[in-house]
């Protein structure tokens, strides 16, 4: 008994070493001799321990080289073909998105599904310290209207947060907005009229998708590889068979795919865009999020040519209840600013003057790296969860930054009828269907990282792969198809 007990315990440590990080997928455990002597346990016991984390899938022994952490295979895009990009069309899912996302609004629901991050992650107490400095030392200026382009202390933080990505503008360029989709509504907005064409990602975000029914554009969607973002292959294919107006992505960390593109084909993309005379709106709200910060600039820091409209907030980094974004729109400054005069003004003055301060006074980049630091940890735990419970088959994303991943069940799973069972068991999800105008993602699941992983979180991860399961054996057929 004392044996079994000892080779349980020391599986369990190395199960959450595994977890945490410190053991990356595909890297070498100890070998069993190593282990052996450091914890001055016979070898059969360091076997026995072994051989319970490959029962558990996190790790796989390999002929005459040792155990390893066992890795998934990455989700992987098809070879970009015209065929592949389905024609331009109105977008016909926002009620299907509105009547997901308000299910999964319910209290008392595990977030899993909604791309927000938890209250841990977030400068909460800084933030309250200088909301409470602001309104009493300038209650006047406060509580009084903040007009279009926005407080100048803020916009000057914000253009010297922009060197990080690569873009060097002057204060007087950046507008400030009510949050990210505010900045993308006046960006399309200026950009088009109703029945234009816009391109986006596909998956895309779904509040884009709900933006272009709203504007009454059409939408025709580019594949993306999980990896390096958008392909322009198939963007090139599109753009020679239909007049796209302009063209909406994440360069850094897309949503949800959490693919980068890199700077190489960011400039051909540029070049691209060119060729065809059509705008970039630029959304680059995970971008302070990479986990390895400098080697990709923003897809704006190659822009020469005014080509690219800049968008971005805070709600991801400090708080998506500031609603504090940001847009640098070149030369359609002055049609943003009329636009915004005449419809919102500007963002809120209270957090505008709160959120310069908390920036002026430091602090930010050290919290940049503390969640970093987190959300690294958490995804790395949440894909050896997807790894362990959920059923053969299914892929994931391996993102180089942000809180998301993206995973991709056998094909025979609705996530649908998956989202729908999960908020039965009191777990929201973001199942595919929502983030394309077309029927290509229904077997997919974009999961919420940006939350503690401890164990409420495995548990509704080994619920949510018990669920998969289920729909994969009444559906009958291989798993693996």
């Amino acid at each position: 008994m004392t044996n079994l007990l000892l080779y349980q315990r020391i599986a369990g440590q190395l199960a959450e070493d595994i977890r945490r990080g410190v053991y990356q997928p595909g890297e070498r455990v100890p070998s069993v001799r190593k282990m052996s002597a450091q914890l001055n346990v016979s070898h059969a016991t360091v076997l026995q321990a072994y051989a319970n984390l490959e029962d558990q899938g996190l790790i796989r022994a390999r002929p005459q080289s040792g155990f390893y952490v066992h890795q998934t295979p990455a989700l992987t895009a098809p070879t970009p073909d015209i065929a592949k990009v389905e024609r331009p069309g109105l977008v016909t899912r926002s009620s299907i998105i509105n009547q997901v996302l308000t299910e999964s609004r319910r209290e008392g629901v595990f977030p899993l599904g909604a791309a927000v991050p938890h209250v841990d992650y977030l400068p909460v107490r800084a933030l309250h310290q200088q909301l409470a400095k602001v309104t009493r030392f300038h209650s006047p200026r406060a509580f009084s209207y903040m007009f279009s382009p926005g407080f100048e202390p803020l916009r000057r933080q914000v253009a010297i947060r922009m060197r990080d990505a690569g873009v060097v503008v002057d204060p007087s360029e950046v507008v400030i907005t009510h949050g990210c989709v505010d900045a993308l509504q006046m960006s399309l907005r200026v950009l088009t009229k109703p029945g234009d064409l816009i391109a986006v990602e596909s998956p895309t975000y779904y509040g884009l998708l709900q933006l272009a029914d709203l504007l009454g554009l059409k939408v025709i969607e580019i594949p993306c590889d999980p990896t390096t973002g958008i392909s322009l292959e198939a963007l090139q294919l599109a753009a020679n068979q239909w007049p796209i107006k302009a063209l909406v992505l994440t360069a850094r960390l897309s949503n949800p795919l959490g693919g980068t593109i890199p700077e190489e084909r960011q400039r051909q993309l540029l070049r691209l865009a060119g060729d065809y005379d059509f705008q970039i709106v630029e959304d680059d709200i995970y971008g302070e999020l990479m986990f390895e910060q400098g080697p990709t600039k923003a897809l704006k820091s190659h822009d020469r040519d005014s080509r690219v409209i800049y968008c971005s907030s805070f709600s991801k980094t400090l708080s998506p209840g500031v609603r504090i974004g940001w847009i640098i729109a070149g030369k359609y400054q002055d049609e943003v600013q009329r636009l915004q005069t005449f419809s919102t003004h500007s963002a809120c003055s209270v957090t505008q003057m709160a959120v310069a301060a908390y920036l002026e006074n430091g602090g930010y980049d050290r919290h940049l790296r503390h969640i970093r630091q987190e959300y690294r940890k958490n995804l790395n735990a949440f894909q050896l969860a997807v790894q362990q419970y959920f059923p053969a088959g299914t892929q994931m994303t391996r993102p180089k930054g942000g809180f998301i991943l993206w995973v991709s069940l056998p094909a025979r799973v609705n996530t649908k009828d998956l989202h729908l069972r999960a908020l039965q068991q009191g777990i929201s999800i973001a199942p595919g269907l929502i983030f394309s105008n077309t029927e290509q993602f229904n077997h997919c699941v974009r999961l919420n990282c940006g939350i503690p992983w401890n164990r409420e979180a495995e548990r509704a991860l080994m619920t949510l792969g018990m669920l998969a399961t289920q729909l994969c054996q009444e559906a009958g057929g291989s798993w693996e198809d």
